[in-house]
């Protein structure tokens, strides 16, 4: 077996993932209204777009209703894959010819992937031109809480700290990622979702049911000690916790839209190419760099 701990890139541990999934498979019940929740935001986004997709290809989706959803409108071929044993197709090294898809969509699977950049450049290459990337993801604020808490547990309990909740991308930092992938027209928006626990234990629970849980590469690969875990949910109601003694945790959920390059697609001007001035626009003067105004 590879040292994953070595590998620079490797955040995270895909065979974990994949028996986190394969456990989580028989105990879902109703921890699965995130992934209902991602579909649906793609879904609403694809429905603006009016155009049609011949060949498409849904990357690792959660949630099953969305390929459902999908072959409704009328796409003629719709393709599915996923790092799970039934398909046995690792997302990280997709084996799909330049070209080969008109819509690609991946609702809330992203975030697991260790080299997102290099896995944005396939997704790239195996759209047409003008092909469209539609894609979700968790990031930004999720689990901030969790992940304070856990971390102050387990140095206060332990006299040390490993990752206990799985590092997420910054927003900010995704366009970026798209436009250096050679994506056009990136566009990056978030939803957050504020859900209501009676405590910290049913939020691990229900992570747990949903796969969800740390498969960070350098995690202790031990199981968290009982009082680590019981004074991690006390902070959590402490520093967190509602009136009605309830405790919320926060889920970012952030979609990329983005196409593959095509010359009829709008592009910006060039510099100095404008047809009217600004100055004459916004009814001023304008003054040459340097140039002093009265006071």
């Amino acid at each position: 077996m590879p040292n994953i701990a070595a590998d620079p890139i490797a955040i995270f541990d895909r065979q974990g993932i994949r028996r986190h999934r394969a456990r989580a498979a028989g105990m879902r019940g109703d921890a699965g209204f995130l992934f209902a929740a991602g579909a649906e935001l793609l879904w609403d986004r694809l429905a603006d777009i009016k155009r049609s997709f011949a060949r498409a290809l849904d990357l690792d989706s959660r949630d099953a209703q969305l390929a459902e959803r999908l072959r409704g409108i009328g796409i003629a071929t719709l393709s599915a894959a996923s790092d799970s044993a039934a398909l046995a197709v690792d997302i990280e090294a997709l084996p799909f010819a330049p070209g080969a898809f008109d819509l690609v969509v991946s609702s809330l699977a992203l975030h697991w992937i260790n080299d997102l950049p290099g896995t944005l450049l396939q997704l790239r290459q195996m759209l047409k031109p003008d092909g469209l990337l539609l894609a979700n993801l968790f990031a930004g604020e999720t689990l901030e809480g969790l992940r304070s808490v856990l971390l102050a547990a387990e140095s206060e309990i332990e006299n040390g700290a490993s990752p206990r909740v799985s590092p997420f991308a910054d927003p900010r930092d995704l366009a970026t990622l798209l436009q250096r992938a050679g994506f056009a027209l990136p566009v990056v928006d978030s939803d957050r979702i504020d859900v209501d626990y009676p405590d910290a234990w049913k939020l691990m629970r229900d992570l747990r049911a949903m796969g969800e849980t740390n498969a960070c590469a350098l995690r202790h690969r031990h199981f968290t000690r009982r009082a680590t875990l019981l004074r991690a949910t006390d902070l959590y109601r402490q520093r967190f916790g509602n009136r009605d003694g309830r405790i919320p945790a926060r889920f970012e959920i952030v979609t990329l839209t983005a196409w593959a390059p095509h010359e009829a697609q709008p592009r910006p001007l060039r510099p100095g190419s404008a047809a009217t001035r600004l100055a004459a626009a916004l009814d001023t003067e304008e003054h040459k760099a340097g140039d002093q105004t009265a006071p």
